[in-house]
């Protein structure tokens, strides 16, 4: 059932970025409602997701062009009409996961690691 909110509220928000001025241009493989902001492609590949006794255990990365300051911009504005609540910039809860959005700047580009683990 869960799983199933998770889905139609993606869709909402798909909706929702479609006419606003946010756009999520994908969505994390390893986690399905996550969306990536503009200027940013999943590092297919690098990261680990698995189901453990306390909870999903998600670990992705994106990496591209778009500014640090932007990127979390854009969680403030869309996590939470995913049902994520934001504790900080870099922290967002729903329901007994943690979300967890570590981001680098170097001449290569940007680089955001997403990190969700059980409260």
């Amino acid at each position: 059932m869960a799983r199933f909110r998770h889905l139609a509220t993606a869709f909402v928000l798909t909706l929702a970025l479609a006419a606003g001025s946010a756009r999520a241009e994908a969505f994390l493989s390893a986690y399905e409602d996550l969306p990536l902001p503009p200027g940013l492609t999943e590092a297919v590949g690098s990261g680990v997701s698995f189901d453990s006794p306390s909870g999903r255990i998600v670990e992705a990365y994106a990496h591209g062009t778009a500014k640090v300051a932007d990127i979390f911009k854009f969680y403030a504005a869309t996590l939470p009409q995913l049902g994520w609540a934001r504790e900080s910039d870099r922290v967002y809860r729903r329901e007994a996961e943690v979300l967890r959005l570590e981001a680098t700047h170097d001449r290569a580009g940007t680089t955001l690691r997403f990190t969700i683990s059980p409260e």
